[in-house]
């Protein structure tokens, strides 16, 4: 499964406008020149985004968007969400009986990508604008590699020892 350039770019751009806002609204031409996305493109997700009740846009001189709600109640899956972006790792429509196959039916691998979809809609939903501005969510610069059964074997038989 991929995420599209959509969603990407607009969780990137709703987490500058969290990290710049600071109370005050933001230019999407700036988000655009920070981000290094069209900003033709921005405007189409921030439509979206404000359909979707998680912006607020200001007219005027000083104008731009605010987020409609804190970063700690902005949640990715509802960003990924605004912007027609399905979380979903099956080939087949989301909700229906009728598989991905050409006689209708499901694949055998079906449940396991359902699932894999509802697992990572769930890992989305559990992670914040606020969680993303602050460093909250681990990277691979953040995993910690874990030793084989041997070598957890071998580490535990020397701490043993000493």
């Amino acid at each position: 499964m991929k995420l599209s350039t959509k969603g990407r770019y607009a969780v990137m751009a709703m987490v500058d406008l969290a990290s710049n806002s600071k109370g005050q609204p933001v230019a999407l031409a700036d988000i655009a020149e920070r981000q290094e996305i069209s900003l033709s493109y921005l405007e189409q997700l921030f439509a979206k985004l404000r359909k979707g009740g998680l912006v607020r846009s200001v007219r005027g001189p000083g104008g731009g968007y605010l987020l409609a709600h804190p970063a700690e109640e902005s949640r990715v899956s509802d960003i990924i969400l605004a912007v027609d972006e399905p979380i979903r790792a099956t080939r087949c429509a989301p909700g229906t009986p009728a598989g991905c196959r050409s006689n209708k039916s499901r694949c055998l691998t079906h449940d396991l990508w359902e699932e894999l979809g509802n697992q990572i809609h769930l890992y989305l939903s559990s992670v914040t604008l606020h969680d993303i501005c602050n460093k909250r969510v681990l990277g691979t610069s953040g995993v910690i590699a874990h030793p084989t059964s041997a070598e957890a074997t071998a580490q535990h038989a020397v701490a043993a020892a000493e």
